[in-house]
């Protein structure tokens, strides 16, 4: 099993973290990442990109969260960036209603 990168080791924390409205600040998403204290430097500029990227949230300094309306684009991201299957995306973002239209290609 190929070690995952630090952008879906992030996105796969956050998933299991996810509450709508409560972001999580870059420390906090670090300490819970299946990330080795060498890529925190890595993690950390990951990090800061997602604050820009259209399934996440930007909270300032309250940290960032998933965007529940831009479910269909982390999906993708899952799917091709981080090579999980369809089966485990849709059991875990459980709160996208697009599951009928989506297309994996």
């Amino acid at each position: 099993m190929r070690k995952p990168s630090v952008k879906c080791a992030l996105l796969a924390a956050m998933i299991a973290e996810h509450r709508w409205g409560s972001p999580i600040v870059e420390e906090n998403l670090l300490s819970i990442s299946a990330i080795e204290a060498s890529d925190y430097d890595t993690a950390s500029e990951v990090f800061d990109e997602l604050r820009s990227v259209t399934y996440i949230t930007n909270r300032g300094k309250r940290g960032i969260e998933l965007d529940n309306g831009e479910f269909g684009q982390l999906a993708d991201v899952l799917y091709r960036e981080c090579e999980w299957d369809p089966f485990e995306i849709k059991s875990r973002l459980k709160h996208y209603e697009g599951w009928e239209n989506h297309d994996w290609a």
